[in-house]
């Protein structure tokens, strides 16, 4: 246990020589509602990423973390996805706080998975907005296979009116506009 604890630490350690105040203030003006916001970018989690061992383990422990943005951020980074199992996709998709860390874990992760679509689809179904969200997220990751199925749903999507899903729908099915003609 004190190996893993070690781990976190240096993982959080790396967050902290990384840091930008000001971008983590600005985060919290704008509603983001984590307690710890290092106030990392995209680039700067790959690299953390990169030099981080591949750890169910540890990107359980970081997933588990939701009070820091920075440690759900990395943790679908560090997943190893032969060992990533459709319960545990249920259940972060489940967890999941914002369409930030969603795009994240359907561009890191889920987009690899073998069931990838069959998640889509089920998750498509789901009365949680942030759910159906990450449906439609992860269809963009896994164009152009399935796009009708694509198709369908994010018109079904489209039609529930919903705001968080809304812009993502319009985006996906304007892609699919523009397969289809090339």
């Amino acid at each position: 246990m004190e190996n893993n604890y070690n781990e976190i630490q240096q993982v959080k350690r790396r967050f902290f020589a990384l840091r930008n105040g000001a971008l983590g203030e600005l985060m919290r003006r704008q509603g983001a509602t984590y307690r710890i916001i290092f106030g990392l970018n995209l680039p700067q989690l790959t690299e953390i990423a990169a030099s981080t061992p591949i750890s169910a383990h540890l990107a359980q422990k970081l997933w588990e973390n939701t009070t820091t943005r920075e440690s759900m951020l990395l943790a679908p980074m560090i997943y190893p996805v032969d060992q990533f199992s459709l319960d545990t996709a249920l259940a972060w998709t489940a967890s999941t706080p914002t369409a930030e860390v969603a795009d994240i874990l359907c561009h890191k992760l889920l987009r690899r998975c073998p069931f990838a679509l069959s998640l889509a689809q089920e998750l498509s179904k789901s009365d949680n907005d942030m759910q159906r969200y990450i449906a439609i997220r992860l269809l963009f990751n896994l164009l152009p296979n399935g796009i009708d199925a694509a198709e369908a749903m994010a018109t079904a999507e489209l039609a529930r009116n919903c705001q968080l899903t809304a812009s993502v729908s319009r985006a996906l099915l304007a892609e699919i506009e523009f397969l289809k003609e090339a």
